[in-house]
């Protein structure tokens, strides 16, 4: 097997079994979280909430440098940011699994933020809240 078809077959293997999904020329990590696209827009078309933002990002730890090494900040990106008419917002992330790094970006984002993430599984035709 050569370099190209090794590396074209361990791409085409989604981590957790997602698969990427096309709506409106935005490609989504899983099909969930594409249908949880279209129910906020439809929620934002019917004036159900103000808006909705795509893949927001967070700083959870700004970068530095220590003996003489630059460390990178520490972002986590939510799936989408919810504005809601009375100005609240509500942080979404769609999930399949919950990650040991997402766990550890979750605490370090509810230390910083006011808001807290919602995690919600698409199941059984319907979002549930995890």
């Amino acid at each position: 097997m050569s370099h190209k078809q090794y590396r074209k077959k361990k791409q085409s293997t989604p981590k957790y079994g997602n698969k990427k999904t096309v709506v409106d020329g935005i490609t989504f990590d899983s099909q969930a979280e594409s249908i949880y696209y279209n129910q906020l827009k439809y929620l934002k078309h019917t004036k159900q909430i103000k808006d909705f933002k795509l893949q927001p990002r967070y700083l959870l730890q700004d970068s530095f440098k220590k003996n003489g090494k630059t460390y990178r900040k520490i972002e986590y990106i939510a799936d989408f940011e919810i504005t809601n008419l009375d100005g609240s917002t509500q942080i979404i992330d769609i999930k399949g699994a919950i990650t040991k790094e997402f766990a550890i970006k979750q605490k370090l984002f509810e230390l910083k933020y006011i808001d807290s993430i919602t995690l919600l599984k698409y199941k059984n035709g319907q979002f549930v809240e995890v």
